[in-house]
């Protein structure tokens, strides 16, 4: 047999295989649509905390050397 044969064969062989199999799996769109909304929850969170730690450190009051009577 010929590799150009042996190479169609397995070739119309998968390809059938692939039609036969129904259940591929889940669309692409609904993972995407998580994975963005994961994203905006994740920057918003940080935004806060970089907030608050902003706050938290201007807050601080600062050093003063302390005078001699």
């Amino acid at each position: 047999m010929s590799i150009l044969s042996y190479l169609h064969v397995a070739l119309t062989t998968r390809l059938a295989e692939l039609r036969r199999d129904g259940e591929r799996g889940d669309s692409p769109v609904p993972t995407a649509v998580i994975i963005f909304g994961l994203v905006f929850v994740a920057t918003i969170v940080t935004g806060l905390a970089l907030s608050r730690a902003n706050n938290w450190m201007t807050n601080i009051p600062t050093f003063s050397n302390p005078t001699a009577p």
